[in-house]
């Protein structure tokens, strides 16, 4: 796919011109953990104006400014470093919102991360900064192992989407592939983690179950898959987009500058007639203070073909990330990603994450 971002010259610290993508939308990141283990890195960047950024299937460095950039999604398993610098992304001007992977598989130790319930108050506190729609949950990914059944998994979801009852509006999740991905089945394997590959009955199952928990317990959230084949719309289950352009503008409308760049109209709703409230256009999404807009949402192709998330930036590398949970596709192995790790810790600042 070809970039949609414009490229301009502009300098490195040292001076140098470079030609650097100046996009408007930055995903931070699907590669790796950068608000739990980089935060102080990219504020300290965005301060600059730039980062680098390492492309994974050829080596070759290009440079991303955030010259344009109005809106930032954060992925995170850990976003509690964040709390104290998101009021730098207000006072530039720019959105965000945070997809929150929060799991619950401690007793089974498949990832390293703080305990749930402070992974939860990180969550809550999260929202009374940002907004309950600012902060995404995920359950992600749904394995199943020896240990791990059907039965675990919704126990497991029913005991924090309780807590999260009146601090978000959606639940995404996906059925793990680990077939799919050759290092993370060798990783699981070497560590006798004997798991179990999701047959569509299984996945129908789950489904339905989750489905009806969400309302017999009054969750009222929407239900979504990430990238995943399966159709589970009979159980109000849609596909999701984790990069998602109308959120952008539910949380941003009022960025006439990143409107224009979505190509969003922002419109009135008409005042009630004699005859009742007024019609809007099929589609019409609301907004507050009597607005809405139509939605303008375009997958990017460039991306899997069941993700429907639209273009945005990433700008995280692999290998980096040192939760090392024992599903990572991210990470080739724990052992390159805690040198890597370490590496950034002797030069936190630098323009990569890692050099």
């Amino acid at each position: 796919m070809a970039t949609i971002w414009t490229k301009e010259k502009l300098p490195r610290e040292n001076g140098e011109l470079v030609s650097m993508l100046v996009p408007e939308i930055i995903s931070a990141s699907r590669s790796t953990d950068i608000p739990a283990f980089y935060a102080d890195w990219f504020f300290h960047r965005l301060k600059v104006g730039y980062c680098a950024w390492t492309n994974p299937f050829n080596g070759v460095k290009s440079y991303v400014s955030f010259k344009n950039t109005r809106f930032i999604v954060f992925w995170s398993k850990n976003p509690r470093p964040l709390l104290p610098l998101l009021h730098i992304l207000q006072e530039n001007g720019i959105n965000s919102y945070i997809q929150y992977t929060l799991n619950d598989y401690s007793q089974e130790r498949l990832e390293n991360v703080s305990s749930l319930a402070s992974r939860i108050e990180t969550f809550k506190l999260l929202v009374d900064q940002l907004g309950k729609g600012s902060v995404v949950w995920r359950f992600d990914p749904l394995i199943l192992t020896d240990n791990i059944c059907i039965d675990d998994l919704i126990k497991k979801i029913q005991i924090i989407g309780d807590q999260l009852r009146d601090y978000t509006e959606k639940l995404v999740f996906s059925y793990a592939d680990i077939d799919l991905y050759r290092k993370v089945r060798l990783n699981l394997m070497n560590n006798h983690i004997y798991y179990h590959e999701w047959g569509t009955a299984q996945m129908e199952e789950f489904a339905e179950r989750l489905s009806a928990m969400n309302k017999d317990r009054e969750w009222n959230f929407q239900l979504s898959t990430c990238g995943e084949r399966i159709d589970l719309a009979k159980y109000g289950i849609v596909h999701n987009r984790c990069i998602d352009g109308d959120l952008i503008t539910r949380l941003a409308w009022k960025d006439k500058k990143l409107m224009e760049f979505l190509k969003v109209k922002i419109e009135d709703v008409p005042a009630p007639t004699l005859f009742g409230k007024p019609d809007l256009p099929e589609g019409a999404i609301l907004l507050p203070n009597n607005h809405y807009f139509i939605s303008t949402h375009k997958k990017d192709h460039g991306q899997r073909p069941f993700c429907q998330c639209m273009a945005s930036k990433d700008i995280g590398e692999y290998n980096t990330c040192p939760h090392l949970c024992e599903y990572c596709y991210a990470n080739t192995s724990k052992k390159l990603a805690l040198s890597n790790w370490k590496q950034h810790q002797s030069n936190p600042l630098t323009e990569t994450i890692t050099k």
